[in-house]
């Protein structure tokens, strides 16, 4: 199952939807991913996509492209936002312009650019849902777009678990919520490589 640039806008259009309406408060106060507030979890997930694109561009096969990109470190709650939004347009627009034959360096595996979108989409979808948790508000992506993501980054996961909600299935995959009878995901990973290749 491909995941494509509509994904990576659906996940960007869910996460900025449901943090807007908290855009007044003070996000450097408020839990966000691990040790970051919600302003560097936003951040964070301005940085992974605009990296993504980068590889997508680039094409390394061994490193990723040599930059970090930040937001200003006055830029309000509502900027930081702008700036992850900003990097989900420009991952999109370079995963639908990319050969569909484009191969770029992961570190779980050399990827395509239903990979690299993929990758957005559980980056927005996950640190998007921290966020959410911090400001006491709830995520609700479409599951149609979580069941995509799922198969294609977590394969395993999606075979596993068939009869639980996709969104669900994915925030265990990623060590946000536990499953009964389940084991706790730690040191989770996704599938960069196509999943055609062994």
């Amino acid at each position: 199952m491909t995941v494509t640039a509509d994904d990576l806008d659906a996940a960007i259009s869910s996460v900025a939807s449901t943090l807007r309406p908290a855009t007044d408060r003070d996000w450097s106060s408020v839990v966000g991913t691990g040790d970051w507030d919600c302003w560097h979890t936003a951040e964070h997930i301005g940085d992974c996509l605009l990296s993504y694109a980068a590889q997508l561009v680039a094409l390394p096969a061994e490193r990723y492209v040599r930059f970090l990109a930040t937001a200003d470190k006055d830029a309000t709650p509502a900027e930081v936002l702008e700036f992850a939004v900003t990097g989900g347009g420009i991952l999109s627009a370079t995963v639908r312009t990319a050969a569909p034959f484009a191969r770029a360096y992961h570190p779980t595996g050399i990827a395509d650019p239903a990979g690299f979108a993929g990758m957005g989409c559980v980056e927005t979808l996950v640190h998007g849902e921290d966020i959410a948790r911090g400001l006491g508000l709830a995520l609700d992506p479409p599951r149609d777009l979580c069941a995509r993501v799922l198969a294609r980054m977590f394969p395993q996961a999606a075979a596993d678990l068939t009869d639980t909600d996709s969104w669900t299935a994915m925030l265990w995959a990623t060590n946000r919520t536990q499953l009964t009878g389940r084991p706790q995901q730690t040191g989770w990973r996704w599938r960069g490589s196509p999943l055609d290749i062994a």
